[in-house]
Parts: structure tokens; sequence; C-alpha cells
């Protein structure tokens, strides 16, 4: 019985160190909900406006660019400075007589993203583009400027001193170019002026949405939550949505939902993807990509032609004339590329293992992946972009 009685707790305690065992493994495996999934009304909007950036340094639109020299003239005169002449007029006579000088002022689209339930008065980022013929905002300063919504209502006032890291100099004939100094941003440059409207706090159920359309995590996500608040409060509405009844109450809504967003979910595994960048050479595979069994072969054949030109030289007791005579060496270069072997079901280690035996370049492994795809041999999904 003592026997018994010691395999028993023998037997409980290996049960226990490996169910331990397990659960470190799934934990280390684990995310957050709040980063495989977002609330469907906690959504970002695009803002876009139009203004003027002044205070540069003769690198700005000039005279010629039209809308720049309308702005600011009707700019001025909301601000009670008189111009005489009709615009048409004001315009030439700018062009013609400097009598407007626009060299440092520029026209730029100001663009911006309104965080999820931005309030009145909060702050934003704002990027600044030119328009028109500037060179350079270095230096410039952004006048008001009203940002819009795809609904054409002002959401926030945009001004501030542009701030810009592109350098652009030439003199002589020489040019030297670092960056893109068209482009500015300004950290904090815009104040948000009106809420965007949102059924959070409206609708009894909150509409949960994963980030990478996953079944497995989908189903994941939902069953954690049953399991921790449960049966109905989550049901899944396809592979992307999750719809969860939430309280009404704003405060206790905020708190729940809270605690879902922390709950830790194992999501579904990545699917066999192979992204390439045709322009750059760059290559990514993920883990999960296999080959079934191919034999690959890669080489390249090079031709390389050198013509050499002579004269022939007639003798000198006849009448001839002298002959020009083209000479051509033509050499073939096949470098010995050795052809490997893929198993069925190698996984990705193998196969960027086996081509880098044989030396390929960025170049050949995208010319690989693409045959190995088209034989049908490449178990993933192959993104070239």
């Amino acid at each position: 019985m003592k026997t018994l009685s010691l395999i028993y707790k023998l037997s409980a305690s290996v049960l226990v160190a490996v169910s331990l065992l397990l659960m470190m493994q799934s934990a280390a495996h684990a995310d957050r909900i709040k980063d495989l999934a977002s609330v469907a009304a906690a959504r970002t909007n695009q803002l876009v406006g139009y203004g003027i950036v002044v205070g540069l340094q003769g690198t700005g639109d000039g005279a010629q660019v039209g809308f720049t020299v309308q702005t600011i003239r009707s700019m001025l005169v909301k601000m009670g400075v008189g111009i005489d002449g009709p615009l048409s007029d004001f315009e030439r006579a700018a062009a013609a007589a400097g009598r407007f000088d626009v060299q440092n002022a520029a026209a730029v689209m100001v663009t911006a993203e309104l965080p999820p339930m931005a309030k009145p008065g909060q702050r934003i980022d704002i990027n600044v583009g030119t328009l028109g013929k500037a060179s350079s905002l270095r230096g410039g300063t952004l006048i008001l400027t009203s940002l819009r919504g795809v609904d054409g209502e002002v959401y926030a006032l945009a001004q501030g001193q542009v701030n810009t890291t592109g350098i652009d100099a030439n003199a002589a004939g020489s040019r030297v170019a670092i960056g893109v100094p068209t482009s500015a941003r300004i950290p904090n440059g815009a104040t948000v002026e009106r809420m965007v409207d949102t059924p959070f706090d409206k609708s009894e159920m909150v509409v949960i949405n994963v980030r990478e359309q996953d079944f497995t995590t989908t189903r994941a996500i939902v069953d954690a939550i049953n399991r921790n608040f449960g049966d109905g409060i989550a049901m899944a509405l396809d592979g992307v949505s999750i719809s969860v009844r939430a309280p009404m109450d704003m405060s206790q809504r905020v708190a729940f939902l809270s605690m879902i967003e922390n709950l830790d979910v194992v999501p579904g595994e990545a699917p066999a993807r192979v992204v390439v960048n045709s322009r750059t050479g760059t290559v990514v595979i993920s883990r999960n990509v296999k080959v079934t069994a191919a034999a690959v072969s890669h080489g390249t054949i090079s031709v390389a032609i050198a013509a050499t030109n002579e004269v022939s030289q007639p003798n000198a007791f006849t009448q001839a004339q002298a002959v020009p005579v083209q000479n051509a060496n033509i050499a073939v270069n096949e470098p010995n590329k050795p052809m490997f072997l893929f198993q069925a079901g190698v996984d990705l280690r193998q196969v960027v293992d086996a081509i880098n035996q044989v030396g390929a370049s960025p170049s050949a492994l995208i010319a690989i992946l693409e045959a190995l795809k088209s034989s049908g041999s490449l178990r993933a999904e192959l993104v070239v972009i």
C-alpha cells in the first residue's frame, strides 16, 4: 500500500509539473486581445486642408503660380488690406513688376489623422506638402488652416512652424539634395474643434474587429471572453467581427472592455506566405512555408563581345587603298551551379540553406521562388510588391 501511495504521489506530481509546463508554454505564445483586435467604433478619420506657408527664404512658389497669388490676395482682403484692380490685372502686375513678392510663400496641402474619440481641445500631428513650384519649406510657418473631413465639416484648425529635415542646395551647376524638403511635419500642429459621432455609447452591442482575418483567432477570442464572463456574452459575426454584449453604463462599459482587451489569447498561426519586393530584392518568408519534392538548378549565361578595329594596309607597289577591318572576340561563360533537391515537406530553414549553398543572389532567389510557385511545389502564397 505504501508503494502504491508513493507511486500515486509521484504520478500526481508529474501530472502537475506537466500541466504547469503546458500552461507556461501556452502563456509564452499568448497575445493580448488588444494586440489582435480593435473596437469598431474606435476608428481614425482622415482630415485634409489647403493653406499657405510663409517666411521661406526665397524658395516659395513665385508669382507664376496663380492659385498661390489668388490665395494670398484673398487672405489680405479678409484682413482689411485693400488691393486695387480685378484678380487678372493683379496677377499680371505681380508677375511683371514684382508688385507682390510670393517667393517667400508656398501653397500647401495639409493632412492629418483624427484619433478615435478625440475631444475638442486635444492636439494632433499634421503633415504639410507643397502644391506649386516651391523648392523647400525649411523655416516656414503655416498660416491658420481649416482641416475638413469627408463630410465637409471642419474638425480641426492647424497652424505653426513647419519641421522639415530635407535639404536642397545648388550653386555653380552643382546640386545636393538630402531628404524631401518639400514635405514637412508639425507635431501637435492642429487643435481638434469637433467630435466625430460614434455608436460606442449608444449601441447595446460592441463590435470588435480582428486586425488580420483569421477564423482561428476569432474563435479563440470568442472562447476567451465567454470563458471569463459567461456563455453568450460574445458571438462571432464572421471571420473578422465579434459582437460583445456590454453594459449600457459608460463607466462600466469602459471597465468591461478594459478587462476584455487584457485577456490572453493564443492566436492562429499566420498563413504560409512569401513576400517579395522586386524593386529592392527583399524576400520575407513566413515560418509555415513548405516545399514539396522538387529539383532546382539555377545559373546565368553571360556573353561578352569585344570588338577590335584595325586597318589593313596594301603592299607598297599596288594601287589599292587601306581598308578598315573589325575583329570581334566572343566569350561565353556559364557558371557551374550545382542542382539542389528539395525533399517533400522541407521547412523554411532548409529552403534558405539550400538556396544559399548555390550562392544565389536576391534576384536569383526571387526567380527560384516564382518558378517553384509556378510548378506547384511552393506551398505558400507568393506576394510580389
